[in-house]
């Protein structure tokens, strides 16, 4: 398996503005290229937190 590595605060960001705009996980991942895993964690950490900011 490959490295993974943080997205920027930048791509998150533009996931959830993407979910804001009615876009399917799907479709998010395939237009930024990144998994819908991480697309759904991303959203769900943003429903539940506030925020998609890293913790620590």
């Amino acid at each position: 398996m490959g490295h993974s590595q943080e997205l920027s605060e930048f791509k998150r960001g533009t996931v959830i503005g993407c979910h804001l705009c009615n876009k399917s996980i799907r479709d998010i991942s395939l237009l930024l290229n990144i998994p819908w895993t991480t697309v759904g964690g991303i959203i769900t950490k943003w429903k539940q937190l506030g925020t998609a900011a890293t913790q620590p």
